[in-house]
């Protein structure tokens, strides 16, 4: 079983859209026997609550369905047993960096690394931006999660 573990700020927006968006990509594949998945925040503030409403919706718009998860704070479990540590954000690899040990740092990758289209670096966070921020995490999530499927196909199943 491969575990693949997207990580963000609050784990209100960006990775339980990444959590779900892949999810639903396993799922198409028939790939669910074979992919674990999961998200969580490197801060604290929303432990316990599910995502953001606007994330929902903008997800459901899109046939995905977020409203099951519940942020929760990344765990030295999560880093142990995680194969893939996927940063949303330049800062969330920053964090990361520190908790994780030098010889599982391999496992660290910046999620729009796997992306088809790459012209950013970061999924942006929404929070502040409106209906057009989340509708550009989706865009941006979308594109990285067919690439990062690509790549688990390629590398570990």
């Amino acid at each position: 079983m491969v575990k693949v573990l997207f990580i963000c700020t609050g784990n209100i927006c960006r990775s339980p859209t990444a959590e779900g968006v892949f999810r639903a990509l396993v799922q198409d594949n028939s790939l669910e026997h074979a992919i674990e998945i999961d998200s969580v925040g490197t801060g604290p503030w929303y432990v316990g609550k599910p995502p953001d409403e606007r994330s929902q919706e903008a997800a459901a718009k899109r046939g995905y369905d977020l409203s099951n998860q519940r942020s929760r704070l990344i765990a030295s479990d999560d880093i142990i047993n995680s194969d893939y540590l996927i940063a949303i954000y330049t800062a969330n690899m920053d964090a990361l960096r520190l908790m994780v040990p030098q010889p599982m740092r391999d496992k660290l990758s910046r999620f729009l690394e796997f992306s088809i289209d790459a012209e950013r670096t970061n999924v942006p966070d929404p929070y502040y931006d409106g209906s057009d921020g989340f509708e550009l995490a989706l865009d941006l999530v979308e594109d990285a999660s067919k690439g990062l499927l690509f790549h688990i196909q390629k590398t570990d199943l």
